[in-house]
């Protein structure tokens, strides 16, 4: 597990942060899915390689996980490390190819035309992650592959809305344009990094649609299955406080330092979530006014 655990610890990703929370075999099992997202996530976004080659990496990356599924010999190191754990909990193939067609997403398509087609995006690339970390997590209650999509879709939803200066510098909008005509906000004020008022009501609206999906999460996450969701609850709690930060900074995200929350209040937010299930904690933290 060597590479996948390096990999995640150079990340230093908020959801690599929350796998302190789970027994060592499943955090080396959720290391190991990580790193297989990130690997494809990269292959993606290196944009210096034009996208037909970086659509044949993506490939190879895609018959080499099929392989690793499949009980054959799968030739990427950071797979052979993912095989036993594709193997242990079954995750499925179907899933992890969804995945990669999400990052394929990223190769064709720099604008999406409502929230129709962004949700579809948010699904594979985050929802999808979700779904494939349940297996590994366990879980009784079917009703935790719902939870799972929409927390997924929450937290992507605020990563979109906290990305949109780095986004716009690649020449990609991912805000719908539906709402960009419906707030009066053209493509060229956000590929310049223009703040206005239109921008924050635009901003706005996506919150609010983020926010619906937290609290579809925290409604449908079963009583059962909470104590094996506490990392993925820790995810629903930092990422919460994210979007409530980018609220409180009225959205504008075109200034020289990003929005992020501090580490000393992720440590605290790590804490909290532990200190909620040794309590039996019946609530999310997240999700609430």
């Amino acid at each position: 597990m060597q590479h996948c655990r390096a990999l995640t610890r150079k990340s230093a990703s908020n959801l690599a942060l929350a796998f302190i929370l789970l027994p060592r075999e499943k955090r080396d099992a959720m290391s190991a899915l990580y790193a297989f997202c990130r690997a494809v996530d990269d292959v993606a976004d290196e944009e210096a390689v034009p996208a037909e080659q970086r659509r044949a990496q993506l490939a190879a990356w895609r018959a080499d996980i099929r392989r690793a599924g499949d009980g054959g010999a799968p030739e990427f190191v950071l797979n052979q490390e993912f095989q036993p754990v594709i193997q242990k909990y079954r995750l499925p193939f179907a899933l992890l190819d969804e995945l990669i067609k999400g990052c394929e997403m990223d190769l064709d398509q720099l604008r999406y035309e409502n929230y129709e087609s962004l949700e579809l995006y948010c699904h594979r690339v985050a929802s999808v992650v979700g779904l494939l970390s349940l297996e590994i997590f366990g879980y009784q209650n079917p009703a935790c592959r719902d939870y799972a999509v929409y927390l997924g879709k929450a937290l992507q939803l605020t990563n979109i809305l906290r990305d949109v200066k780095n986004d716009a510098a690649r020449g990609r909008i991912y805000l719908p344009q539906s709402e960009l005509a419906l707030f009066n906000v053209s493509e060229a004020e956000i590929l310049g990094g223009q703040y206005s008022d239109r921008y924050f009501a635009l901003a706005g609206s996506v919150a609010v649609r983020a926010r619906e999906f937290y609290q579809l999460a925290r409604k449908t996450l079963p009583p059962e299955d909470r104590r094996n969701m506490v990392a993925a609850e820790l995810m629903g709690s930092v990422y919460w406080r994210l979007l409530r930060k980018l609220e409180n900074e009225a959205f504008n995200v075109f200034g020289p330092q990003p929005v992020k929350l501090r580490k000393s209040r992720k440590l605290l937010l790590i804490v909290r979530s532990w200190l909620r299930f040794a309590a039996g904690a019946t609530g999310s933290d997240y999700g609430g006014a």
